[in-house]
């Protein structure tokens, strides 16, 4: 089953006091990288955001984006009475010191508060992990579920792309071994023209056995079944490997370019235009195959 690397998936939860929302969007990568975008202190929880993702995807850039919502209470706004007594002890013991009034030191109460520490950011003296990472978790999967759905049927339409591409290089390949046999022969006769009006003008006389060996090594120099055999091959394995239950992603890469490969030596051995025109368009395909398949996972 093929799966495409890019999507998109949202999950929400709602209640009284709080207002949960994940976003995740799935980019190319040839490996998996995670990127959480949340606010304080949810940023904490990124390495178990991670986990999760790495449960269902394995490979592309997925961004996690989380927007978060409290509704505030009195026990969210506290003074941090320890940082506070701390700094006004050791601002006391400094003015005692310099030999300042306490009436001086006593005015600077107020700035004191905007310390850092003294005064923490509304909402966050609330946050326990241990009791929300589970609802957290909960709208993750939900959002990592909608990713795969997407995922899935951008998958299916890739997977109907392939096939499409592999008829028509059966095709050309078809066409291919069927003309493989008239190459030989070809070569021969006009290899047999030339010979017999050379002989003509320069009345000489050349020994037949010197001429089938010519044609002999011709054969073999431009024989190319065995490439053939092992693209058709390839198509085949091609084929299976899309049906596999997880994504091939990787497999497919590996296994298009042997089948460059296969069609370059093609190419390059074969010394007829018309295998020639069948090569350029098996290649043309091989291309779009290529750039296809950088989207499965």
């Amino acid at each position: 089953m093929l799966l495409s690397m890019t999507g998109y998936g949202e999950a929400h939860y709602q209640s009284e006091r709080l207002s949960l929302a994940i976003e995740l969007r799935a980019l190319n990568n040839r490996y998996l990288k995670v990127s959480v975008r949340a606010p304080e202190p949810y940023n904490l929880l990124e390495s178990e955001f991670e986990k999760v993702v790495r449960r269902t995807v394995r490979r592309g850039t997925i961004q996690v984006n989380l927007r978060c919502e409290r509704q505030q209470t009195l026990q969210d706004f506290r003074i941090n009475t320890t940082a506070l007594r701390s700094y006004w002890e050791q601002l006391r013991g400094l003015a005692k010191d310099l030999g300042q009034a306490k009436s001086e030191s006593d005015s600077l109460l107020g700035p004191l508060l905007a310390l850092p520490g003294v005064v923490p950011e509304p909402g966050n003296s609330g946050f326990r992990s241990e009791e929300e990472w589970p609802l957290l978790e909960r709208v993750l999967e939900d959002a990592l579920a909608r990713l795969q759905g997407m995922r899935q049927e951008e998958g299916r339409a890739m997977a109907q792309e392939f096939l499409q591409y592999r008829d028509h290089i059966a095709a050309q390949l078809g066409q291919i071994r069927s003309r493989m046999p008239g190459v030989v022969v070809a070569y021969r006769d006009r290899l047999h023209e030339r010979v017999r009006n050379l002989l003509t003008e320069l009345d000489i006389e050349i020994d037949r056995s010197e001429l089938i060996k010519e044609v002999s090594v011709f054969a073999e120099r431009s024989d190319i079944a065995e490439e053939v055999v092992r693209l058709a091959s390839h198509l085949d394995q091609f084929h299976e490997i899309m049906n596999e239950p997880e994504s091939p992603g990787r497999k497919l890469e590996f296994l298009t370019q042997e089948m460059f490969r296969e069609a370059n030596t093609i190419g390059s051995k074969a010394s007829d235009v018309e295998i020639s025109r069948h090569v350029v368009e098996i290649k043309g395909t091989l291309e779009k195959i290529r750039e296809l398949v950088q989207n499965v996972e």
